[in-house]
């Protein structure tokens, strides 16, 4: 039976580790399902733990990292399982929880799915000299920026041609072109600014890990270790004895009321650039997928300098 459980939990990680595979996700999570049902019931309080662990780290993946409805379906069966199985009432009531985000994700995918449906009403357009039944997609933002620059110019030209008969029609229509494109660029604009090089713009700090910041007094012991000339990095005061001061995770403290603006706006220490956990769960998806990437890079870069190469 031993042998059994310790076969069991080294599959367990194994399969945990999977998890971070997009290409084997759903095969995972099909087969921790297959073992929770043959073996949880019997399985000792340890094992029964590390199967809740690995189903939590099912739903951490999912919230923080894949959107696919078929992720989000197989997560749903394996919490649905989980809560049939498990008897501890706090264990029972996550998996609920996760339940309810599965169901609310899958039908915030369907509704966006029925929005884009077409409607009868709907006409289609001309593609390639063929007629479709879909809706005409909005022009993409190279193509509004060139109808102005081309409305711009046909506007100049008759300016300068100083109002020619025939040419009425033509510059009000060119201006009303720049009238819409402005309009498009107004939308097109911001997403340019917000950007660099294709990085999402960085949301604030969650709210729930800046309301656990804890808050330490400064005392006689802390000023001698920080120095006399100890100061609030952002407002710039110095600190003193009785003083309220809220630490990061890097160890940089502030005053609380002149951190709490900061964390309103940015996610990372004043100081050091220590970045917080948001509540944007694409931009933590990003900063996953970034991780990931950066180990895939880290790891190559060894292999070519442990002489490693591959030849295609």
């Amino acid at each position: 039976m031993a042998t059994i459980e310790i076969e069991l939990k080294l599959r367990l990680e194994e399969l945990q580790k999977q998890l971070a595979k997009k290409q084997l996700f759903e095969g995972s999570i099909s087969t921790i399902r297959s073992l929770l049902q043959q073996h949880y019931s019997s399985a000792s309080p340890s094992l029964q733990q590390l199967f809740y662990s690995v189903i939590c780290r099912v739903a951490t993946i999912l919230k923080a990292r894949y959107t696919s409805p078929g992720f989000w379906n197989a997560g749903l069966t394996l919490f649905q399982e989980a809560e049939r199985l498990v008897s501890n009432a706090s264990e029972r009531k996550h998996l609920q929880s996760c339940m309810t985000q599965a169901q609310e994700q899958l039908a915030e995918v369907q509704n966006l799915s029925e929005d884009v449906r077409p409607s009868q009403n709907r006409r289609g357009y001309l593609f390639e000299g063929h007629l479709t039944l879909d809706p005409e997609p909005p022009q993409p933002d190279w193509l509004v920026q060139e109808n102005l620059l081309t409305a711009t110019a046909t506007l100049l030209h008759g300016e300068s041609s100083g109002g020619e008969a025939g040419s009425g029609n033509t510059l009000e229509g060119a201006a009303a072109l720049i009238e819409e494109m402005v309009n498009r660029l107004n939308d097109i604009v911001p997403e340019i600014l917000d950007t660099d090089a294709g990085l999402p713009r960085v949301p604030p700090a969650s709210k729930e890990v800046v309301a656990k910041l804890p808050v330490t007094t400064v005392t006689d012991e802390v000023l001698v270790k920080l120095g006399e000339d100890a100061v609030c990095s952002i407002c710039q005061e110095n600190l003193v004895v009785n003083d309220k001061m809220q630490e990061l995770p890097c160890k940089h403290v502030f005053h609380p009321p002149c951190l709490k603006p900061w964390l309103d706006v940015h996610n990372s220490c004043p100081i050091c650039r220590h970045e917080l956990q948001t509540d944007d769960h694409a931009y933590e998806s990003w900063k996953e997928r970034e991780k990931e990437a950066e180990e895939e890079r880290k790891g190559a870069a060894n292999a070519v300098r442990g002489g490693e190469y591959m030849y295609v």
